[in-house]
């Protein structure tokens, strides 16, 4: 399978590696003097056990991968950036490619629409982390399943992508209720991981501070309230109880979210605390708390970058 992934940072570099061992893979990043550098040493994944793993994929600008279709386009990009990469692949787009994203948050298919028909896309969600310690260098923080299915057709359809990856050593499984999946991963990023950038903190004072775990609680209550009104029925309780397990056992755990705004890169909150805030103005549901943490971190984002936009 040709397999090319958007984004050179830390997930689209794990992912790249791992896929590498198997599948015939292509990196691609805007970045010229990265992709110099890696073309060099290559990309090195450190795993939590001590174990490295290094691989060469293919390392293009997105013009130079536009010059051939591709069987699979795996975006691991920010959803800022998303329309304008998949744009600048749009070569790469053949009738028979597969699209599929594995980012946080939701509604990144609106994207890929513009690039490929429904039925070609792929979304999911997976349980690997990852960061970047230097061009190309990843820590894995952990592994679990990844998850895919279909925005349109049969998931059966993309059993063959699931088996490669699993034989590459991502263990893979498709969904007939993806929406689901993608919720129940929102949860912990919508209210938690936002809630790190707030308080520019690591995972374990979320759950271990009482004012901002009780912050936490008030972001999964209007998560779990407005996925009951798109029909996926979660028990709050036990949702809660999981973050807060997940949190205590990660505790110098650092986010994605709270890396970016430290950086003073602009967010994927739109995609997270955002998107939960917005389907709620679409379901009728308030979510005050979710619309404010958006806020704050888009008041941040401008503070750090004097943009004032």
């Amino acid at each position: 399978m040709k397999i090319l992934i958007l984004g050179a940072g830390a997930m689209g570099c794990l992912f790249a590696a791992y896929l590498a061992r198997t599948e015939e893979v292509t990196l691609a990043d805007p970045n010229g003097e990265k992709l110099a550098l890696l073309r060099g040493r290559g990309v090195t994944v450190l795993e939590p056990d001590g174990a490295e793993l290094r691989a060469f994929p293919r390392m293009l600008t997105p013009a130079e991968a536009s010059s051939e279709p591709a069987d699979l386009v795996l975006v691991f990009v920010k959803a800022s950036r998303e329309r304008e990469a998949l744009a600048a692949v749009r070569g790469a787009v053949g009738e028979h490619t597969l699209v599929m994203t594995l980012q946080n948050g939701m509604g990144h298919e609106e994207a890929m629409l513009a690039v490929a028909p429904a039925e070609n896309l792929i979304v999911g969600a997976t349980q690997h982390n990852a960061s970047l310690l230097g061009p190309g260098i990843v820590r894995h923080g952990g592994a679990g399943y990844t998850e895919i299915g279909a925005v349109a057709g049969d998931v059966k359809r993309f059993g063959a992508v699931a088996a490669g990856f699993t034989a590459a050593g991502i263990e893979t499984r498709v969904s007939a209720d993806v929406a689901r999946v993608i919720w129940h991963k929102l949860f912990m990023n919508a209210s938690a991981s936002a809630l790190t950038a707030v308080f520019r903190c690591p995972l374990g004072p979320v759950a271990e501070q009482p004012h901002i775990w009780s912050l936490a609680r008030k972001l999964i209550a209007e998560a779990v309230a407005v996925a009951r009104a798109e029909g996926q029925a979660f028990d709050e309780e036990e949702i809660a109880g999981e973050i807060r397990a997940h949190l205590l056992r990660s505790k110098g755990g650092y986010t994605s979210i709270c890396a970016d705004l430290e950086a003073g890169r602009r967010t994927e909150v739109d995609a997270i605390t955002g998107a939960v805030a917005a389907r709620g103005r679409a379901k009728g549901v308030p979510t005050p708390l979710c619309e404010a943490v958006a806020a704050i971190i888009h008041g941040m984002e401008e503070l750090k970058d004097g943009s004032g936009n």
